[in-house]
């Protein structure tokens, strides 16, 4: 039995890593902050199939996580997948100038505290169980190294989120657990609805060599196989799916 969790799964990318893995074998575990019989969740519920379960679960409550992981694996069995996916964007888009102290700190307690000390709660529980090559895969973007001066703060949090995927990777590369990072570049989610007009346009004059949005599904095909352990001595790379994104051009 394979149980993966993923945070923030009930939607946009989360959603199509859930169901990539649901798809291949895996009992689902999907933590957010929704309620859950918001429409969203009961979507994707029904979408996941019978071995999917909902936990709601607000990862800046780091107190929480024993008790989540407990419940994951009370009713699902042990943990072998962990997929750090939630994440916020910036509150307010703008001059880093003018950025807040608590806009800072509220991105910060998602993208990068939250996010580690799950990934800590999940790999101690993995340590705990003989059950053969396990992952940790942390979602986090390619704003881990281009730089956005109007969301400074998402930026920070998600290149300090990127050095704790190469941490977890050297610390757990002996004990048969892989740790990769996946950067997603600009993906067509209910998080980047907002810009969608902006991003098109930019987009059709050239800005992504694959000259396309990217889908929840081309992060989710990214994810199996590292789950599944077909690149496990590849432990602590970076995958970018961005279309290109990323690359350095004249």
């Amino acid at each position: 039995m394979k149980t993966a969790l993923i945070t923030g799964g009930q939607q946009g990318i989360g959603l199509g890593i859930a169901r990539a893995l649901a798809g291949a074998g895996y009992a689902v575990a999907i933590a957010a902050e929704a309620d859950p019989d918001s429409p969203a969740v009961l979507e994707a519920l029904s979408v996941l199939g019978d071995r999917a379960r909902y936990y709601r679960h607000d990862v800046r409550d780091i107190a929480a996580i024993p008790a989540l992981l407990d419940r994951v694996e009370d009713d699902l069995g042990p943990l072998t997948t962990f997929v750090s996916n939630a994440g916020v964007g910036a509150p307010i888009r703008g001059d880093m100038l003018d950025l807040s102290p608590e806009n800072f700190d509220f991105v910060m307690d998602v993208n990068l505290k939250g996010a580690f000390f799950l990934a800590q709660g999940a790999a101690k529980r993995m340590l705990g169980h003989d059950r053969g090559y396990r992952a940790i895969i942390f979602i986090t973007s390619v704003s881990a190294e281009m730089v956005s001066i109007e969301r400074a703060e998402y930026c920070i949090s998600k290149s300090a989120a990127a050095m704790a995927a190469k941490l977890f990777a050297a610390r757990l590369a002996p004990e048969n657990i892989g740790v990769f990072d996946i950067r997603p570049g600009i993906i067509e989610t209910g998080m980047t609805a907002g810009v969608k007009d902006k991003y098109t346009a930019r987009i059709e004059a050239g800005l992504v060599p694959a000259a396309r949005w990217g889908t929840p599904e081309d992060v989710a095909s990214a994810v199996l196989p590292l789950a599944e352990g077909r690149f496990a001595f590849a432990t602590g790379s970076v995958i970018a799916a961005d279309g290109g994104l990323s690359i350095s051009r004249l």
